[in-house]
């Protein structure tokens, strides 16, 4: 099922407006979480994440580049229950080389500015996430799937 415009203008103001999303990566025996800065594409497909290669996430994103996302827009009240929106991405993520990495370093510090430092970091790698699904949770409990082919 193709989603409506409306469901999809949902699912793109809440990826676009939030700056932050809890990253899971594969920890070997057990998941492991982080929140990072991110920058989405218009179209929902791509998102760009930035982290040291000096850390535990970078370590297990080039062990296994399967990862998840949520990204959310709740403000910790009772309302959340009635009004927040809660998207889970699932996909891929690998480093970014050459003119790729060109390409996400506009979209990520479009978004980021004051991140510029730490992203052009020698030692920061920047992801490209090639997203294959995402899940939308309103409501609570309105989930709509967003299905993303090659």
């Amino acid at each position: 099922m193709n989603p409506t415009a409306e469901q999809l203008s949902i699912a793109r103001e809440l990826c676009r407006s939030q700056p932050l999303a809890v990253l899971a990566t594969n920890g070997g025996s057990h998941p492991y979480v982080n929140l990072v800065a991110v920058a989405v594409t218009e179209d929902l497909r791509t998102l760009y994440f930035a982290t040291p290669r000096a850390t535990r996430k970078w370590a297990n994103l080039s062990r296994d580049p399967h990862i998840s996302l949520l990204m959310d827009n709740r403000s910790n009240q009772v309302a959340d229950f009635r009004q927040a929106a809660a998207a889970t991405i699932i996909g891929s993520a690998f480093e970014t080389e050459h003119s790729e990495r060109e390409k996400g370093l506009a979209i990520y510090l479009d978004k980021h500015p004051h991140l510029a430092d730490f992203v052009t970091a020698p030692s920061c790698a920047l992801f490209k996430m090639q997203v294959d699904h995402i899940y939308l949770v309103t409501r609570f409990q309105n989930v709509m799937e967003f299905h993303f082919t090659a």
